[in-house]
């Protein structure tokens, strides 16, 4: 308000309280002013115009001079001006002066030192793109929503994704930034667009960027593939200046205002439905504040100019660091999956799609690729991944051993059949190592010495095992003769009792 309705408002009437309401002035301020115009003679006359006044005021103003406040940190100005100017801060200013009497507050430093040098307005430039060659994107506090599997409130974000010539956006509530939750908005974001923008503008949330850095930003791995898959290119902000994005954070502050504002708690499908419905009547019919032109009337200009989408959508994989363990495994979205044993205790790069998972040494040289387990627990195992000296006794059957036996011989099979009929004792493992002894001698060797421990009626392992050591299978002298049938007597019947029926006498 000018000086001239001021006055005009101190003429027509002697309250200074309702001259304060009706102009919003202080009343100190109305009181100097009518105090000065009564001295110069104007509230009795028409008044002048105002540069007359302005004048007039410029001249006389020193006559009745404003009440002021005079600052308590005004007797240490020059020690503050040069505390200041040498970059020390408020508090430590404060302190300097307390060692020398001061009385005042903290605020009174900062403000005194804000009048000091008051902060000059940084200019900016707007940037204006061409139709389809940009989109901006961000997440923002949603508050609560209705969890539908447990029927309570739970915080939420909304995802926006802002055509930057348009200004149409796509909205979608959900209850986490992941990097599954990023690449799956980004995809229904597209598809709801009919088309993919040549650059998406983000700010450096992990999702998407792990080290920010304006000169050499480290993208997600995951996330540069579905850059890849659906031909956009990554353009991150530089850090701490949201700016850069400044059509999706207006975006996000109107969803906020417009479509939640006043809004009743609702399921997050419900929500998620509403908003759509919302994107394409109140936020895409209204006229823009900057272009001056419903959104959806631009979109169906810019639509045209957006890249086709893929025939597949991206298949979502994350990447993930990962160690091997003792075991030969290695932990992926809390399932299992074997690596070779060689790489026990390094690290790996994990590639989980929907299908497979894929392991990769840190220089992206593929080790194994396995199954993508369905829940957790789950283990998948590549058996030429484990070591070899292990793998029988892990693999190992009573039917694969009977068969191993077989094939080698009746003898052999025999022996194992004695060892596996053992009522008290699990004798898999012996088996199973007696007939592994053929990968050594060969497996006519242990049918022989299966076949000799078996006339010896002793089918151990160690007896096996002994008679191959000392080349024993094939030597026939070393045998014992087969003793003959047990009698009572030396002499038979006929010789002792033959002279009863005729014949010689035994003598």
């Amino acid at each position: 308000m000018d000086i001239r309705e001021l006055l005009r408002h101190i003429q027509l009437t002697p309250s200074d309280r309702a001259v304060q309401r009706a102009t919003g002035a202080h009343r100190s301020t109305v009181q100097r002013y009518r105090a000065w115009a009564t001295a110069q003679h104007l509230l009795d006359q028409p008044l002048p115009p105002i540069e007359v006044l302005q004048q007039l005021l410029d001249q006389t103003c020193a006559l009745v001079p404003p009440p002021q406040t005079i600052s308590t940190v005004e007797p240490f100005r020059a020690l503050v001006v040069q505390l200041h100017a040498d970059g020390v801060e408020g508090t430590a200013i404060w302190q300097r002066l307390k060692e020398r009497g001061y009385t005042g507050s903290l605020s009174s430093i900062y403000r005194f030192v804000h009048h000091l040098a008051p902060a000059a307005p940084v200019p900016t430039v707007r940037v204006e793109t061409p139709p389809g060659d940009e989109a901006q994107v961000d997440f923002g506090a949603a508050g609560r929503l209705i969890d539908p599997a447990t029927g309570v409130l739970r915080k939420a974000w909304v995802f926006v994704m802002t055509l930057s010539w348009s200004r149409h956006a796509y909205v979608e509530f959900v209850w986490d930034q992941t990097i599954a939750t990023w690449l799956t908005l980004h995809h229904h974001a597209f598809a709801y667009f009919g088309g993919v923008p040549r650059r998406v503008v983000i700010d450096n949330l992990k999702a998407g960027i792990t080290q920010a850095c304006w000169d050499d930003p480290q993208v997600q791995a995951t996330y540069r593939e579905c850059a890849e898959h659906y031909g956009f290119l990554i353009a991150p902000c530089r850090p701490a200046t949201p700016q850069h994005k400044g059509k999706v954070e207006s975006g996000v502050h109107y969803v906020k205002r417009n479509f939640l504002g006043g809004r009743h708690p609702t399921a997050l499908p419900v929500a998620n439905r509403d908003v759509l419905h919302w994107c394409q009547t109140t936020a895409g019919q209204r006229v823009h504040g900057t272009t001056k032109v419903p959104p959806l009337q631009r979109f169906a200009t810019e639509q045209g100019q957006l890249q086709p989408l893929p025939s597949a959508p991206y298949d979502l994989a994350l990447w993930k660091v990962v160690k091997v363990h003792r075991d030969c495994y290695v932990v992926f979205e809390q399932s299992f999956y074997s690596v070779p044993f060689r790489l026990v205790g390094q690290e790996l790069r994990v590639r989980g799609g929907s299908r497979t998972v894929q392991l990769y040494t840190r220089d992206y040289q593929l080790v194994a690729t396995h199954p993508r387990a369905t829940m957790p627990g789950e283990r998948h195992t590549h058996p030429d991944h484990l070591p070899p000296e292990k793998l029988p006794g892990l693999t190992q059957t009573r039917a694969s051993c009977r068969a191993a036996a077989s094939e080698i011989g009746p003898a052999t099979r025999e022996v194992v059949e004695r060892l596996l009929g053992d009522s008290a004792v699990d004798r898999l493992p012996t088996a199973g190592r007696l007939v592994r002894l053929q990968e050594r001698v060969g497996a006519l060797r242990l049918e022989a010495a299966c076949a000799r421990a078996l006339r010896f009626d002793d089918p151990r392992y160690l007896t096996v095992k002994r008679i191959l050591e000392e080349r024993l299978e094939t030597d026939a002298d070393a045998d014992v003769a087969v003793p003959p049938p047990a009698r009572t007597f030396v002499r038979t019947a006929s010789e002792l009792l033959g002279h009863v029926f005729g014949g010689a006498l035994w003598t």
